[in-house]
């Protein structure tokens, strides 16, 4: 399940198109690259509380594996 997850997660980040209704009509009337560069910012901006949630699950999850372990000692 987790592969899946991951393999989904890795295919489909090429077709996000993560932009607010305003920043893309500010966007639209110029540059391209400037609006390649936008979407990049924001996509590079929503990755953190991700990181941070997951990292948190990490600890967590690695914390009861090793309360159980002494559990069963």
């Amino acid at each position: 399940m987790r592969k899946l997850t991951l393999l989904l997660f890795l295919f489909f980040t090429h077709f996000a198109n993560a932009q607010c209704a305003m920043c893309r009509a500010v966007v639209e009337s110029g540059n391209p690259t400037e609006a390649e560069g936008l979407n990049n910012g924001i996509l590079y901006l929503m990755i953190f509380p991700y990181v941070l949630i997951g990292v948190l699950f990490f600890f967590i999850i690695k914390y009861k594996i090793t309360k159980n372990k002494n559990e069963e000692i």
